[in-house]
């Protein structure tokens, strides 16, 4: 049974998972997936794939989604991935009693050309700017509402600073988020919707120079409890099975500032060698259990029932 790794740049997270699981008794054959012009009526090969780069490519996102209806398990379910964004998780998280930053969806500032005044009707103008920032307080966080990568991100001090760094947005759909000033910060790996690795993360520090560290004694037991909990139930949720949620933590309350990275950091080099190897073993496991049983969330899709059980491919 072929389980498919579908990348990006990385380099170090694809040779080392490939070969945990082909020197592994998983029961399955791990290796780079191959993809040239796919046919409609083609069969994918692989029992499983997983995909850590088709939110950049949608020539990936399509064949993922194809690929689908051969009973292949795509690690994340391209269909939740696709309709996702940050805005409408932390409204959800809101709704499941998980804390989270205030928050408030803005509109564009800018359209494409063929958008006319009479396309916007709807929108109210002008924006309570007073009354957003009452609500968020200051400082705020002004991020895309569904970007990542820490793109386009603004600390916001003062309604100028709001309207000067909304004015270079232009067509990217932002969200206006509560700063939380915390005394602490983790990162946390969430497979298969029951394993939680926390880890100890410093937002601070750029890139590959000691964002991850590590600290047994870093939460109190119930805290540590609360955002293991709290990460299964957003995922669940959400429909990840591979993801990280990070929680800035203030007064001892975990807030979940962003929680929808279905392809997360997986470089020893960022992430650290023993956390890669948590997260290569989970990984691995997982793959070979939905490669011998595939669950019915990726199974039972809306038009499962009418396929011809002959375009099922037998891998």
């Amino acid at each position: 049974m072929k389980v498919g790794l579908l990348v990006g740049r990385e380099v170090s997270f694809p040779e080392e998972f490939i070969k945990y699981v082909n020197n592994s008794n998983l029961g399955i054959e791990a290796e780079m997936v191959r993809v040239g012009g796919f046919k409609a009526d083609e069969l994918c090969k692989y029992k499983v794939i997983i995909d850590r780069i088709s939110h950049e490519i949608p020539f990936y996102r399509c064949f993922l989604k194809t690929a689908a209806l051969s009973g292949t398990v795509v690690i994340n379910n391209p269909f939740w991935w696709s309709a996702d964004d940050k805005f409408f998780g932390t409204a959800l998280l809101e709704r499941l009693g998980i804390a989270i930053p205030k928050s408030v969806l803005l509109p564009q500032k800018g359209y494409i050309k063929d958008i006319s005044s009479e396309s916007l009707r709807n929108l109210e103008h002008p924006l309570d700017w007073k009354g957003i920032l009452e609500y968020t307080g200051l400082p705020a966080i002004m991020k895309p509402y569904d970007g990542g990568g820490w793109k386009h991100v603004y600390k916001i001090h003062s309604i100028e600073e709001l309207l000067h760094y909304y004015d270079q947005t232009d067509t990217i759909c932002m969200m206006l988020q509560e700063f939380i000033n915390f005394d602490r910060y983790v990162r946390c790996y969430t497979i298969g919707r029951k394993n939680v690795l926390i880890m100890p993360y410093d937002p601070s520090k750029p890139y590959l120079q000691g964002q991850y560290f590590l600290d047994k004694n870093y939460l109190e037991p119930v805290l540590e409890k609360r955002i293991i909990a709290d990460c299964i139930k957003l995922n669940e949720a959400l429909g990840y099975d591979m993801n990280t949620a990070e929680f800035a933590i203030r007064d001892g309350i975990p807030y979940a500032i962003d929680f929808t990275n279905p392809a997360p950091d997986a470089d020893k080099h960022s992430v650290g060698e023993e956390n890669q190897r948590w997260l290569i073993q989970n990984l691995a496991e997982l793959a070979a259990e939905y490669a011998k049983k595939p669950p019915k969330a990726h199974t039972e899709l809306r038009w499962s029932e009418f396929l011809n059980p002959k375009m099922v491919a037998a891998r």
